[in-house]
């Protein structure tokens, strides 16, 4: 089949939704098919992937993750599969103005829901105007509507349309590469760079450091790590990501005097995230609202045999086994953050034993071939 998979982000920018896109292509031209991923031009850029076709198309009109990309109308001829990705502000509409004449070609649409848009301050409005107006008409033009979890679209904005009619809904999680991500000693070179000893215990944090992530919560885990100033045990928290809250970050950090305690790495490519997840002794997502719908990262640090912390969220508590391969923690309490992180810095036996059953759950589950599988059914039985 001829697939066109459309997102608003795509690697070397660090999001969640743009990885997800990529590694999809990845495994659907394993199984045959071809497949060029669509996304917006921002700036030019080294590409990350290079065994599929990808079309940067310059908007109309873009402001952060959101663009106006009319050229879609032209660009997607004669595909089998139209797959975008939600949310793609500006693509996403045009999909939908245009879907008469995609159906007309012989296409399929395909809607992968992966969040809520909650927003704050004036763009909340903009967002909840959208959900009321667009979103309906955009699930309704879509042949079939893909969440990362079941759990998370019962709770989201889609609840009431999955209620109507849930044949039109599958499930398809996020993934991981576990032959790129898997255990494996600390890395001698980033001990050095970073200057971390043997006996310092790492908590990662991996994301976008911008303000379309404001909900990654990183506020409340440099307050719970403040908590942690005088444990028993030598720690750093490692903050992987780069983006405009950045600065924001530094000086919470300088606010805690923390300054000596946390390393922030900037950006880090695919390829070398599984060295910075094996410096880990535990991993954390401290998301704060419903714009975290399932948590990539979580899986990475599972498939590398490590223990995770995330918030207690729709979706991403799909993926952490409560008192198996993780710990679930309240939003927003920077208090129970530090208790559960505490929990694993503390007893290096559970954090293993959580680990094992992490990297388990993902050979299961998570696994981007299984994944790919799914979509090649999905695909086919449309």
């Amino acid at each position: 089949m001829k697939i066109a998979i459309i997102t608003s982000t795509f690697p070397p920018y660090a999001g969640g939704i743009g990885n997800v896109a990529a590694f999809n292509a990845k495994e659907l031209l394993k199984l045959g098919h071809k497949v060029v991923v669509f996304t917006p031009f921002y700036e030019k850029v080294k590409e990350e992937f290079t065994d599929f076709e990808i079309k940067r198309l310059p908007p109309l009109f873009n402001y952060g993750n959101a663009a106006i990309v009319l050229s879609l109308r032209w660009a997607l001829q004669d595909f089998d599969i139209i797959h975008i990705h939600y949310p793609f502000f500006g693509g996403a509409e045009v999909i939908w103005l245009y879907s008469r004449r995609f159906k007309k070609q012989g296409a399929k649409i395909i809607l992968h829901y992966h969040m809520d848009v909650c927003g704050q301050g004036a763009m909340k409005f903009f967002f909840k105007l959208h959900k009321s107006l667009i979103l309906p008409r955009i699930v309704k033009i879509s042949d079939k509507v893909i969440f990362t979890s079941m759990d998370y679209g019962q709770n989201s904005y889609l609840a009431e349309f999955f209620k109507k009619d849930p044949k039109k809904f599958i499930e398809v999680p996020n993934g991981v590469d576990s032959n790129n991500f898997y255990s494996a000693p600390k890395d001698n070179i980033l001990l050095e760079k970073y200057e971390i000893t043997e006996d310092e215990k790492i908590v990662l944090f991996v994301g976008g450091l911008d303000k379309a992530h404001y909900f990654k919560g990183i506020e409340y885990l440099i307050e719970a790590m403040s908590r942690l100033r005088n444990s028993q045990y030598l720690w750093r928290l490692l903050i992987v990501g780069e983006g405009d809250l950045k600065k924001y970050y530094v000086s919470l950090v300088d606010q805690f005097r923390l300054k000596s305690k946390v390393i922030f790495a900037g950006y880090v490519s695919n390829e070398d995230l599984p060295k910075y997840y094996n410096l880990a002794d535990v991993a954390v997502l401290p998301s704060v609202d419903k714009s975290e719908a399932f948590g990539l990262t979580l899986v990475e640090a599972m498939s590398c045999g490590k223990p995770v912390v995330a918030s207690n969220l729709p979706g991403v508590r799909s993926v952490v086994t409560e008192k198996m391969n993780g710990l679930l923690v309240e939003p927003g309490n920077s208090d129970d953050l530090a208790a559960k992180i505490n929990y694993f810095l503390s007893d290096s036996q559970q954090s293993y034993d959580f680990g094992k059953a992490g990297r388990n759950k993902v050979k299961l589950k998570y696994d981007w071939s299984i994944i790919g599988r799914k979509l090649d059914e999905l695909y086919k039985g449309l």
